[in-house]
């Protein structure tokens, strides 16, 4: 099984919603591919006063999102700043063409930077199967810690939508990588470029195959970056070189 999946790297209005989404919809349209992963907190850039931009689990984000599905026939996946209970989540979702949508609330928040007082962090991991291909959804600073993401058997690929600031961009590229060799996995990351009023992002968005090799790397700029995830040739050196078998037993509490 093949699955094509798109990176859309872009600049993001700071807490404009609607100017954001305006901006994305041709990306994602004009995306060839079945899978569009865009990058976190798309919506409004990485805000730490969710108060004034956050939405409930069926507002107006998450219903252009699956009306971008439903109009270009794909499937698309983010985070998004969410209002739930009192209290506010780095949501990210994958959304099917169908209109099924799935959320993983980023379980990881970077509290060296303020997150951690702002936003209520998940606690259960999200794998979604979506052509052929079983996908573990992660947010940026989630991409650091390798016991949360460790495949059971239970996942193909990472997708990772980041918001990842410049000065620490080499350990960004490396994480996706040590991610995919470790776990025998794909890697697609999602990373914004542009600048907010705390930090400035490089992108370096990029696909990554299951020994760690490069597929596609964005660079810097805005750009939408495409390559293939194939289950065949994943399973096929997954059998060839079971390093799986040996893994660690573990818990996670």
């Amino acid at each position: 099984m093949e699955l094509r999946i798109a990176l859309c790297q872009c600049d993001i209005a700071w807490e404009q919603p609607a100017r954001n989404l305006a901006r994305l919809e041709p990306m994602v349209a004009a995306a060839e591919a079945d899978v569009v992963l865009l990058p976190e907190l798309f919506a409004t850039g990485f805000t730490l006063d969710p108060a004034g931009v956050a939405e409930g689990a069926g507002g107006a984000v998450v219903t252009a999102l699956r009306r971008w599905t439903a109009r270009y026939g794909k499937a698309v996946a983010g985070s998004v700043a969410v209002a739930e209970n009192g209290r506010f989540y780095n949501r990210m979702y994958f959304v099917k063409p169908s209109g099924e949508f799935i959320g993983y609330d980023k379980r990881h928040l970077f509290a060296p930077g303020g997150e951690a007082r702002q936003y209520t962090p998940g606690d259960s991991r999200a794998v979604v199967e979506y052509g052929g291909v079983r996908f573990l959804l992660l947010v940026c600073y989630d991409l650091r810690f390798p016991v949360w993401s460790r495949c059971r058997g239970d996942y193909d690929a990472i997708l990772c939508c980041a918001s990842w600031p410049a000065p620490r961009r080499e350990v960004w590229r490396t994480l996706l990588r040590a991610r995919a060799i470790e776990n025998q996995c794909y890697a697609a990351g999602a990373n914004r470029v542009g600048d907010d009023p705390a930090a400035r992002y490089a992108g370096d968005s990029a696909l990554v195959d299951f020994k760690g090799r490069t597929m596609a790397e964005a660079g810097g700029g805005e750009r939408i970056l495409t390559g293939v995830f194939d289950t065949e040739a994943l399973a096929a050196f997954r059998e060839k070189f079971p390093a799986w078998r040996d893994a660690d037993e573990f818990v996670l509490k």
